[in-house]
């Protein structure tokens, strides 16, 4: 899986599940990907269509909710994994324990799916899909 960590979680989470799940899987902070952190949506967002296989981890509902930049995303081709609202106020190492819990779910919803926007439950497994 190719895994993006958005700008609104900090890089060393990035770092951290890099070092964890290489050389299988490649997972990169915004800011090393596109050499800063301050991008729209609309900026980056087709660029990760266009490479194509990209899942992004974020806890930006407003991606996942917004009509403009939803419908970027999901034209895009790209698959969201959105902390919920009650992971959003976790610990760093929380949260980063709790997405090596459900890594494998991930890479399974990521085979299965060609896109969407999922919230990342704070406990169990299943992914809910967030708006229609």
């Amino acid at each position: 899986m190719k895994l993006l960590v958005d700008n609104n979680l900090p890089p060393r989470l990035a770092v951290a599940l890099a070092a964890i799940f290489a050389p299988d899987d490649t997972v990169v902070a915004i800011r090393e990907k596109f050499g800063r952190s301050d991008l729209k949506d609309e900026d980056w967002i087709p660029t990760l269509g266009r490479e194509g296989g990209w899942a992004v981890l974020s806890a930006d509902l407003n991606i996942a909710r917004k009509r403009p930049s939803r419908e970027l995303f999901v034209r895009a081709g790209l698959v969201g994994f959105f902390f919920s609202p009650s992971m959003q106020k976790w610990p760093l190492n929380k949260q980063a324990a709790r997405v090596l819990m459900i890594w494998p779910q991930m890479l399974s919803h990521m085979s299965t799916t060609a896109n969407g926007v999922f919230e990342m439950p704070a406990s169990g497994t299943k992914f809910r899909t967030i708006g229609r």
